[in-house]
């Protein structure tokens, strides 16, 4: 008995890390207690969330057991073991009924007298189900020590865990798989077009098929509002990475207690409030691409950290020892001259070269020869679509004063400009966007206003830098000195308008 009972034991223990599906485990161990045991049947139970009883594993009994579900109300011995941390013995002259009367196969005649043995299965002071035993030999079970009785509800316990935990695994991973093939078709439809017939645009897009199919790092240069994000998808999709997922991260607004937590990860009680471990953004990208936005704002401390990455393909969680190899394409958008930084140390040069392996400048709308015609019917085809306006137009003297305009905010100032008009027009009852329309923010003649246009040679950067600080400033008088407010006037967001304020000296 005893060499037998070491046997199954390790056997069922063995068992536990077998990549058997779940119903071979469950009948595998259900074979295993036969051996040991004095009984003519067994059942394996999995108590679920409505809380009924379900057979997963019969040994002696009618495969019909399997197809049922079993109450315990109703079933007053499966409740009595329900409600006992220990096992629970039913003699013979027990008057409860039991659950398999009549259902043993070893009966020749139906008897209704026999010995039956239960045990609750708990995980981590959890029910999760019930082991029962039955015998028609009367008293079979007076004989077993409770500790072995317990020992294998102990081992029941455990398969029903690892196999729950498997389950729940496989079913996240299906379910993880499918919302990244969500987010990457629904990035792919709301990544929008390149538009534009200029020699600007048609070098852009050459660029970017130049480089996309490589992994190479792409550093994407070019003011707020160009399409820098736009850009860094039409790499993606064009690169043989593009049925992976590309992680979009926001440099800017990445907190700075966490900003390292959040590209590199972390484990379970690495500083306070982490409770669980959690992989970072680039394992996130592994095999794919990530896209570091606004990459000038990020701190020099995980710019050392973000260097190591890229130059030997290994991180490290925050608070472990242990080091991760990942595989990722690297795209990088900044609106900042990092050469200038560079000099002025706000950006490390190592860094700065590592990824300048391939720059693509977007251009700014100013410098785009004929563009804003095509732009502006692009963009107001998107309201008609969206405002079921089919016969919205505009009137060639507003087109006319869209194109005089040097466009600060580039193609997003446009596009706002354009549906600021567009709702005015139908909100009056029109179908033509006419000039009067184009008034919610002072569009600027600049070729009839020397203070952007000097009569002496200038760095165009400083010129640029002027006019945003004067927008910066008019837009706060607007709001009363409120930096929250004026960012809405400048549809923009108000943690970049105030670093860009700090940094052009508006205060």
């Amino acid at each position: 008995m005893t060499k037998n009972l070491n046997k199954v034991l390790l056997d069922i223990a063995l068992n536990l890390s077998s990549s058997l599906d779940s119903d071979a485990q469950y009948q595998y161990l259900i074979d295993g207690i036969n051996q040991v045991f004095p009984c003519d049947a067994s059942a394996l139970f999995i108590l679920d969330q409505d809380g009924f009883l379900m057979p997963v594993a019969v040994q002696g009994l009618s495969s019909s057991v399997l197809g049922r579900r079993f109450f315990p109300k109703a079933h007053p011995r499966l409740e009595t073991i329900m409600q006992s941390d220990l096992p629970v013995r039913f003699g013979a002259d027990c008057d409860l009924p039991d659950p398999f009367s009549g259902l043993l196969l070893s009966e020749e005649v139906e008897l209704d007298v026999h010995d039956c043995l239960g045990c609750s299965l708990y995980v981590e002071g959890q029910l999760v189900g019930v082991l029962t035993l039955d015998s028609l030999t009367v008293g079979a079970f007076d004989a077993i020590e409770s500790v072995t009785i317990e020992t294998f509800a102990a081992l029941a316990a455990a398969t029903l865990r690892n196999i729950g935990q498997v389950k729940a695994l496989k079913a996240q991973n299906n379910k993880q798989k499918s919302v990244t093939q969500t987010l990457i078709q629904q990035a792919r439809s709301m990544q929008g077009e390149l538009i534009g017939l200029s020699p600007q645009i048609q070098q852009l897009r050459h660029n970017i098929v130049t480089v996309a199919n490589s992994d190479y790092a792409v550093l994407i240069t070019g003011e707020t509002g160009t399409g820098k994000e736009l850009v860094a998808h039409r790499l993606h999709a064009q690169s043989s990475r593009s049925d992976k997922p590309m992680i979009y991260v926001n440099c800017a607004a990445l907190p700075e207690g966490v900003a390292e937590s959040e590209l590199f990860g972390h484990v379970k009680g690495a500083f306070t409030g982490a409770n669980s471990s959690r992989a970072g953004k680039f394992e996130l990208a592994d095999g794919g691409t990530i896209f570091l936005d606004e990459l000038g704002e990020l701190p020099l401390i995980l710019q050392a950290k973000l260097l190591r990455v890229i130059q030997q393909g290994e991180l490290q969680r925050v608070g472990s020892d242990k080091h991760l190899l990942v595989n990722v394409r690297i795209i990088a958008a900044t609106n900042r001259r990092l050469d200038k930084e560079v000099e002025e140390g706000r950006f490390r040069a190592d860094l700065y070269h590592r990824l300048n392996v391939f720059p693509i400048s977007v251009p700014p709308l100013r410098c785009r020869e004929g563009d804003i015609p095509v732009l502006a019917g692009y963009l107001l085809e998107k309201v008609r679509n969206q405002f079921h306006v089919p016969n919205l137009h505009i009137h060639p003297k507003a087109l006319s004063s869209l194109e005089s305009q040097q466009w600060p905010g580039n193609v997003r100032e446009l596009e706002h400009t354009l549906t600021r008009a567009a709702l005015r027009a139908i909100q009056a009852g029109e179908t033509m966007i006419r000039h009067q329309y184009l008034g919610g923010v002072e569009l600027v003649d600049v070729k009839n206003t020397t203070d952007y246009l000097p009569n002496e040679s200038q760095p165009m950067r400083g010129l640029v830098e002027q006019y945003q600080k004067d927008l910066i400033a008019h837009a706060l008088e607007k709001s009363d000195g409120t930096w929250s407010k004026a960012a809405e006037f400048l549809q923009m967001d108000r943690g970049n308008l105030y670093r860009m304020g700090k940094k052009l000296g508006v205060s």
